[in-house]
């Protein structure tokens, strides 16, 4: 017998997985989230989720917003359990369920004045996201971009905002006109700087509409910067599958992830935040090492797997890291070429962070797919991989491992794997991004000539050479060969 999940049915949940310990109604939100997908709801909610249970802080709940046809999905999804959601964590040999009720509420989605009035609500202090790294409208170089389309809409139209920097600017505008403190604006999204990066979105667009506003919005709001940290996939049948037939609990939307968490962050927040600290979260100065070393090694580690994996038809991550030449591919690029570029990080030892990362990827519970770590990619070698590809080229380092992970990347948009199965893309560019692909057979510098993608990184005569090198390979020899060639150290022509 199986349980639909909601408010009424929590006694019965009870019995086979946590139950908040805190009456919902005594919630208040004190803070507005934009983006409540999967990983917003394994992490964020779950740190609000464990402070709740201590009797603490209730007036810090989540009040969901977003404008996308995604947003709408889930909060229909979710409205009809009263806004819970249960959170599987898995590690090897363990897999153990909870409800977490943080959340307080949705806003109706793409409803812009709802949500500027939300904004404008002294009792919201923080407004934080998870918009993926494709929604701050930055150029390959990490600056904000206030030509690109949607903005420009936004400053054509400010009382009436389509996006997310849009409707906070609003918000913001109404808070100084009411005499209102400013709320603490928090990205929660894998981005280098991602506060600062926060900050030149929204004050570059205020800057469009009224230059005095985006510099009231410099002085007195803060960007605190953070690091984020958990595996978490998309749920699909499977998931919902597991949760009914090992827990006994029907969720419209559960949330698989792994049992690792963290969350490092700069305290800054003038209107105040809730005690997080008391619940795992690290406050610190600086977060900038921590977003460094995860990015560079986690997310950079993502990124190299996922194209050799979905050319040699691997599905899961776990089994990507069981293919013996991934495995030691991911090894020697993070060894040799990754994890040198990383400056040292506060109480961490980078060798050890690696060996966790790597039995992380290991977990086989998760059901991680290459298909997630794929998409995107136009967003996120930017931010992951390439990066690492221009710090070693400025100290006139080796960048052969780096150039096959561009290399595979490539190839993979080619649409077809080696065994000839046709590739599903998943990126907002993959049209263009095939297209120089394919045209990459003839002359393999068009794939790099996608200059808001590999910025000035292509002009280095170093890395074209390398690029092109390893596409050939890939092409004439297959993946498998490629790599074992590069563990060899005969990709370059090395003895």
């Amino acid at each position: 017998m199986t349980v639909k999940l909601s408010l009424a049915t929590l006694d019965q949940v009870s019995a086979t997985a946590g139950t908040p310990a805190y009456a919902r109604d005594q919630l208040v939100p004190g803070i507005l989230h934009f983006g409540v997908g999967n990983f917003h709801r394994a992490h964020q909610a779950v740190y609000l989720d464990a402070l709740f249970n201590k009797g603490e802080d209730l007036d810090w709940a989540i009040l969901g917003a977003g404008m996308l046809p995604s947003d709408a999905a889930m909060r229909e999804k979710l409205a009809a359990q009263d806004y819970l959601t249960t959170v599987v964590e898995q590690d090897v040999n363990v897999m153990a369920a909870h409800v977490t009720g943080a959340m307080a509420g949705m806003l109706p989605i793409g409803d812009s004045a709802a949500i500027i009035e939300a904004l404008a609500d002294p009792k919201i202090r923080i407004v934080s996201m998870t918009i993926t790294e494709g929604g701050y409208f930055i150029d390959a170089s990490g600056s904000f971009n206030p030509a690109h389309p949607a903005i420009a809409a936004d400053a054509a139209n400010p009382s009436a905002p389509k996006t997310v920097f849009g409707l906070i600017v609003a918000g913001l505008l109404r808070r100084r006109e009411a005499g209102i403190a400013p709320f603490t604006v928090m990205s929660c999204d894998n981005i280098p700087h991602n506060g600062k990066v926060t900050l030149n979105a929204v004050a570059g667009l205020a800057a469009l509409i009224d230059p005095a506003l985006a510099d009231w919005i410099k002085t007195h709001v803060a960007f605190p910067n953070s690091m984020v940290d958990r595996i978490t996939p998309a749920t699909g049948p499977r998931e919902i599958g597991i949760l009914r037939d090992q827990f006994g609990i029907e969720d419209n939307w559960p949330v698989f992830c792994e049992e690792f968490k963290q969350w490092v962050m700069e305290d800054t927040f003038p209107a105040g935040r809730p005690a997080l600290e008391k619940v795992g979260v690290t406050f610190v100065p600086d977060v900038s090492p921590y977003e460094l070393m995860k990015i560079r090694i986690l997310n950079g580690g993502h990124a190299a797997i996922a194209y050799p994996a979905a050319l040699l038809d691997i599905h899961f991550v776990h089994e990507a890291m069981e293919h013996p030449l991934i495995r030691a591919f991911l090894a020697k690029l993070e060894n040799e070429e990754i994890i040198p570029c990383v400056p040292p990080v506060p109480n961490t030892n980078l060798q050890d962070y690696f060996a966790l990362i790597e039995r992380r990827f290991l977990n086989p519970k998760i059901g991680d797919t290459i298909p997630r770590l794929a998409q995107d990619g136009s967003n996120r070698q930017p931010k992951f991989i390439l990066p690492s590809t221009a710090d070693r080229l400025a100290a006139g380092k080796s960048i052969t491992g780096l150039s096959l992970v561009s290399a595979l990347w490539c190839r993979y948009f080619e649409g077809m794997s080696d065994s000839g199965k046709q590739i599903a893309f998943n990126d907002v560019h993959a049209e263009r991004l095939q297209k120089a692909a394919l045209a990459s057979r003839q002359d393999a510098m068009v794939f790099l000539a996608e200059e808001d993608i590999f910025g000035t990184v292509n002009r280095d005569e170093r890395f074209r050479k390398a690029f092109a090198h390893a596409l050939a390979t890939l092409r004439s020899h297959g993946t498998a060969t490629t790599l074992q060639l590069y563990l060899d150290n005969k990709l370059d022509g090395q003895d």
